[in-house]
């Protein structure tokens, strides 16, 4: 190595990450099929609301259709694993656009019968592409060196982060336009193109993200264990811990700015939580960290806990918003943190299933997180449901803490580190 090479690789920039070969187009492609997920859920639930005049149905079709997508989010992932993306992603993502569209057609007009909209919104649920999981995985193929990596990861995040904000606002404009349907006729377009611009990227094309080797030797059993992997384990709990504080967050905000007289200061109050993210995950990817990812894994769910528990003590909105602002410092360091920990501690052969152990923590937590908060915010005070949201962070932190470290795994420069551990 030259002596100059060090100091770039000790300091990457995020243009460094787009400049890497192929990245910009697939980043992009990814991007604009998740952008389907900011906008159809949404749509989709204003236009079930219009079609059978029921928030209780619409409510329900909404439970079932995140509840397979989320929950069935792992054998999608092992499937990309298994084929490859460039064979697995496109049956998905087509099956996935066009029960979107049998969607957007029924609820076009009042009358849909509720039963038909919960069974095509299962089916829908079920066949949802794993992109982010996908992308994650490609970023770990395509830049290898550690430093560009958690660059990547926090850009993606970041980006990942903006999407659901810039989702909510397309649909406003929509519906300000049309029927919600359209909305999930875009959702239908978005997935469908951007799936075939990144199975079509020369980032997977040049064999980049080539479909997993199918081995059935003796570490294949433990390699369907993946919760059994100590840092699988470990970053799906916190991420689990993150999105139980989100999904409580967004409903006490939701209830305080209500109480406080204040209503519509709830959506920027939402928004200050993901412009603090947005801001905490590019300082995270700029700061060149000496301590290993899994040793910075909890605290970042520390500092979300913290900043939760201090919430409840606002006296009124505005303050509410700064501190939100602050927890969503942590927001985006932790998810990427824990989605490097579960690259790291895995093989090539089931990267994307790890990815979505993750990614399926944090929105079950968040799904968990509001239903338990709902239980509790018309019968204690909010200084005392905003400690509540706080425990599982705070928990979960503790439990990662006294972990001991796996040993064995492959690290990401090739060394023996932390990882598998033995059944």
């Amino acid at each position: 190595m030259s002596p100059s090479s060090p100091a770039p690789s000790r300091a990457p920039s995020y243009a460094a990450v787009l400049r890497t070969p192929y990245a910009a187009r697939a980043f992009g492609s990814a991007l604009l099929g998740r952008l389907s997920y900011g906008v159809a859920p949404l749509s989709l639930m204003l236009a079930v609301n219009d079609a059978t005049g029921s928030y209780s149905v619409a409510g329900s079709v909404m439970a079932l259709f995140g509840a397979t997508s989320v929950f069935l989010s792992p054998a999608r992932a092992a499937l990309i694993d298994r084929y490859g993306p460039r064979r697995a992603l496109p049956p998905m993502a087509g099956s996935y656009a066009v029960l979107l569209a049998v969607l957007a057609y029924a609820t076009w007009r009042p009358g849909a019968p509720p039963v038909l909209l919960g069974a095509l919104a299962v089916t829908a649920g079920a066949c949802t592409p794993p992109l982010g999981p996908v992308m994650r995985a490609l970023w770990s193929r395509l830049v290898p060196e550690r430093e560009l990596l958690r660059r990547a990861y926090s850009l993606d995040g970041v980006a990942e982060e903006l999407l659901f904000v810039t989702g909510p606002l397309l649909v406003g404009v929509v519906i300000g336009l049309t029927v919600p349907a359209a909305g999930v006729a875009i959702g239908s377009v978005l997935v469908l193109v951007g799936t075939l611009a990144l199975v079509s990227s020369p980032a997977l094309r040049g064999g980049g993200a080539a479909p997993a080797a199918k081995e059935a030797g003796p570490d294949a059993p433990r390699r369907r264990r993946l919760l059994g992997v100590a840092g699988v384990r470990h970053a799906a709990l916190v991420a689990a811990a993150v999105g139980l504080c989100l999904g409580g967050l967004d409903l006490l905000v939701v209830a305080f700015a209500e109480q406080h007289g204040r209503g519509p200061a709830a959506a920027w109050v939402l928004a200050a939580l993901s412009a603090g993210s947005a801001v905490g995950g590019l300082a995270h990817g700029a700061v060149a960290w000496r301590a290993s990812n899994r040793a910075r894994l909890p605290w970042p769910a520390v500092g979300l806990g913290a900043a939760l528990a201090v919430a409840g003590l606002s006296p009124d909105v505005y303050v509410l918003a700064m501190v939100v602002a602050a927890a969503g410092l942590f927001v985006a360091p932790a998810l990427t943190i824990a989605y490097l920990v579960a690259d790291e501690s895995v093989t090539e052969e089931v990267r994307t299933r790890a990815g979505a152990w993750v990614n399926t923590a944090v929105n079950a937590g968040s799904s968990v997180g509001t239903a338990a908060v709902g239980l509790l915010v018309d019968r204690w005070p909010p200084v005392v449901c905003f400690a509540v949201a706080a425990v599982p962070a705070l928990l979960c932190a503790a439990v990662v803490f006294r972990a001991p470290v796996a040993r064995g795994a492959v690290d990401r420069d090739g060394a023996a580190g932390g990882a598998v551990s033995r059944p």
